[in-house]
């Protein structure tokens, strides 16, 4: 298992002034810090680190154009992989062209280092688009078939169901530049929240981006059993067959428990958890039954009755907080139930910029060695079997 990075760039509100001052600093100072955060990721040997396309999500998800993010990256590290995490792909948000281009243009200027990830996105934001959600599968399928078909081909034209791209009678004219460093192409992942777009990723395919958090670790596994046994029958649509599972969730390594305490961790894991519930129950599930609320996110709930206590998603492994030997033996658990890529989110809430960057060195100096020295061994094990 690898250690990768998510950055949705969060910043929480308040902001400390009032509107547009207040955001704006906000967001600069964000950006900035995940750029330091991300070149210290390349020195310390993480793999990837993944950028998210959300739009409108205030205090959390201020990352809107990954490309612009990821060619900025591409020229300050050397080493980490740049991802899409993801790409939006329903037409109304953008042509497959300007996709092809953005990807392409971005695996050139980082020497072909992209991880190309695609998506639907939420109500929310499909809604502001104009996206066709009941045709939204179908067009997300026909992009990648077109966007692979544009890399692969001098001159570019599609006929699809959704979308086309036109030529002169029969002959395409159009050429769409520039083409990937990567040969074929970037490999291509699916972002799932369920197990049924699990199914669809690993029949494609498609590397498994499992976007679902907060829930217990039995269900990833079954998530992942399933994309298994939909991959080992796949009929792939692109080029480059993709058979990996990365899941993400909050990270925060301290030197110790009580630093991490100290750091505002509890805090900021509920500051997360809230805003990703009162987001998906507004936009995603207005309509949800009380009982239905409830079961999906439990402790927003319960806080009528008592003071939120998000300890619990640590006690269950869900998310890795704790010193680096604690961290280790979480992670463990989910390279176990075989997740190839753990995608560390650890900008978020109000933990300081400092304790995030304490986080990503310790989780360098400590836990990836450890994890290398432990693949070395099952690999040489293996060899010798």
């Amino acid at each position: 298992m690898k250690l990768d990075l998510l950055y949705e760039v969060d910043v929480p509100k308040p902001w400390s002034k009032p509107h547009p001052h207040g955001q704006r600093e906000a967001e600069q100072a964000a950006y900035r810090e995940a750029i330091a955060q991300i070149r210290l990721a390349d020195e310390m040997g993480f793999h990837t680190s993944w950028h998210v396309e959300h739009h409108f999500r205030e205090g959390r998800s201020h990352c809107s154009a990954p490309e612009v993010l990821i060619g900025a990256l591409s020229q300050v590290t050397e080493r980490i992989r740049l991802g899409f995490g993801v790409t939006l792909l329903p037409h109304a948000f953008t042509s497959p062209v300007r996709v092809a281009e953005k990807v392409a243009t971005a695996d050139v200027l980082s020497n072909g280092r992209v991880e190309w990830g695609t998506g639907r996105s939420t109500p929310m934001e499909q809604t502001a688009f104009g996206v066709d959600i009941p045709q939204s599968k179908d067009q997300v399928r026909e992009a990648i078939q077109a966007i692979v078909e544009a890399w692969q081909s001098e001159y570019f034209s599609f006929e699809g169901k959704h979308w086309r791209f036109p030529a002169a009678g029969n002959v395409p004219v159009r050429m769409v530049t520039p083409k990937p460093v990567q040969d074929p192409h970037p490999p291509c992942w699916m972002a799932a929240s369920s197990t049924g777009s699990a199914q669809a990723a690993g029949a494609m395919g498609l590397g498994l981006l499992s976007l679902s958090i907060m829930r217990p670790l039995e269900q990833m596994a079954e998530t992942i059993q399933l994309y298994r046994r939909a991959a080992a029958a796949a009929q792939p649509i692109t080029r480059v067959v993709n058979n990996r599972v990365a899941a993400y969730t909050l990270v925060h390594c301290a030197d110790t428990m009580a630093q991490a305490e100290a750091n505002g961790i509890w805090d900021a894991t509920w500051w997360w958890y809230r805003n990703l519930a009162e987001f998906t129950l507004e936009w995603e599930f207005p309509h949800a039954s009380e009982q239905e609320r409830e079961k999906m996110f439990p402790i927003l709930e319960q806080r009528r009755n008592a003071p939120p206590d998000p300890r619990q998603f640590s006690d269950a492994d869900m998310i890795i907080v704790g010193d680096p030997d604690e961290c280790l033996r979480k992670m463990l658990r989910y390279a176990e139930l075989g997740v190839d890529r753990l995608l560390c989110y650890v900008q978020f809430g109000r933990l300081s910029h400092e304790a995030v960057m304490r986080t990503i060195e310790l989780l360098g100096t400590h836990v990836i060695p450890e994890l290398e020295r432990r693949e070395v061994q099952v690999s040489t094990s293996v060899t010798a079997t």
